[in-house]
């Protein structure tokens, strides 16, 4: 545990000395010279020392919440300990220590608390790893049930995704240029991880930043509405095809299929009925 910086450190002045006057601390076994009003972060920071920070910012007041400025400082007892530097005030002679084991301890504590707030924060793993800090890997959304794999393999057809390791962790990824745009994995993954985005008449299908796979999408004739991609039309026809072809060929959407039926001519057929007559 961190301890608070109001009892018991060695860092009385052996003599007097004016109030505005420099004073002179010890950070690693250098000495340097700081302005008396500064806090122990403020002054490290002066002086170019990278010390991890979440919640400190110069125009408020410090509140020590994210607990990453830890340095060690001795006790009057003679006992390293860890304080928060950024409301730990400077005093003449008080040695510091940015690195080492207490310090490190004491980050790692930190980071993880923080984390479990805020696990897919990208900045709080970022500044992790920039302190030598390891979190594990980040979370992506995904609870490996596998559904979306064996739905596209056992029930769709392509089987389109697989399960892989990355690093000592599993992970669904796509196989290359297999995925047909139907979205069945989308449709039936329970966190929603798996996203489909139809754009300017493009689909695009991902996990994570990883796609899936990216298909222009047919337009239908009855509403002008982009409704399926060509890959899919074509995956069902082919696995269709033993069976007899008694349905009337046509590019709707699945509502204007139920609506026109064989009933009402296509946008297409009225748009040439008109400009030939």
């Amino acid at each position: 545990m961190i301890d608070k910086p109001i009892k018991g450190l060695n860092t009385m002045n052996p003599s007097p000395m004016l109030e505005n006057e420099p004073v002179e601390i010890v950070v690693d076994g250098n000495s340097y010279t700081v302005d008396p009003k500064m806090t122990v972060l403020e002054a490290l920071k002066s002086h170019s020392f990278d010390i991890p920070t979440l919640c400190f910012h110069p125009a408020l007041k410090p509140s020590g919440a994210c607990k990453l400025c830890a340095v060690e400082v001795v006790a009057k007892s003679g006992r390293a300990i860890t304080m928060l530097s950024c409301i730990l005030p400077v005093k003449n002679g008080l040695e510091i220590k940015t690195q080492g084991e207490l310090v490190k301890q004491a980050r790692v504590r930190a980071f993880g608390n923080l984390i479990q707030m805020a696990p897919q924060s990208r900045k709080i793993r970022d500044l992790a790893k920039k302190h030598g800090i390891d979190l594990g890997p980040p979370p992506d959304g995904c609870i490996r049930c596998r559904l979306c794999i064996r739905v596209c393999r056992e029930i769709v057809g392509p089987g389109a995704l697989k399960m892989e390791k990355r690093e000592g962790t599993d992970f669904v990824v796509p196989f290359p240029d297999t995925c047909i745009g139907c979205g069945t994995c989308a449709n039936l993954c329970p966190t929603q991880v798996i996203k489909v985005e139809d754009l300017e008449n493009v689909r695009t299908i991902s996990i994570r930043d990883e796609v899936i796979g990216r298909h222009p999408l047919e337009i239908c004739e009855g509403c002008g509405k982009s409704f399926a991609t060509p890959k899919f039309l074509k995956h069902i026809a082919d696995r269709t095809a033993p069976h007899p072809d008694v349905k009337l060929h046509h590019r709707y959407c699945q509502t204007c299929a139920k609506l026109f039926s064989d009933r009402i001519k296509s946008f297409k057929n009225r748009k040439e009925h008109i400009i030939t007559h």
